[in-house]
């Protein structure tokens, strides 16, 4: 059993950027000398998210129109109250998606459905600069 540890940057433009981070994480799973096993794939932040999506158009704009319905930007958030930067709903957002997920690995290649990508949603106010950590576990 061994461990293989990465992290990347990626920048982003702000509120709703998705962006498809399939290929990054692919690429640290090849580098590793693991083939199969488990990897955590992981945002250090509390204002973004990875998760899977079939990264097509019709979802990009489904998705930010499912989290509006589920937590509107326009209502009060104490967090905006206390800290005064209009990103209560963002902090609320990024904690029900999460900030990582777990998947498995076999032949040094992530395992993903065919029309599923991994995907980092930001859902702050402005863009930032994110590191992602990956974290494998395998032979």
């Amino acid at each position: 059993m061994g461990v293989h540890a990465d992290v990347f940057g990626i920048r982003t433009k702000g509120e709703n950027d998705i962006l498809d981070i399939t290929g990054n994480v692919a690429d640290v799973v090849a580098r590793s000398d693991l083939k199969d096993g488990i990897a955590c794939v992981f945002v250090s932040g509390s204002t973004g998210a990875i998760t899977t999506v079939e990264y097509e158009p019709g979802l990009l704009e489904d998705l930010p129109d499912a989290l509006e319905r589920l937590v509107p930007k326009g209502l009060t958030y104490q967090h905006h109250l206390r800290w005064h930067d209009g990103n209560g709903h963002s902090h609320v957002r990024a904690s029900i998606l999460g900030p990582g997920i777990t998947l498995p690995f076999q032949n040094g290649q992530p395992v993903l459905g065919t029309w599923q990508q991994i995907v980092f949603i930001e859902m702050d106010v402005r863009g930032r600069d994110r590191q992602i950590h990956v974290q494998l576990v395998g032979e």
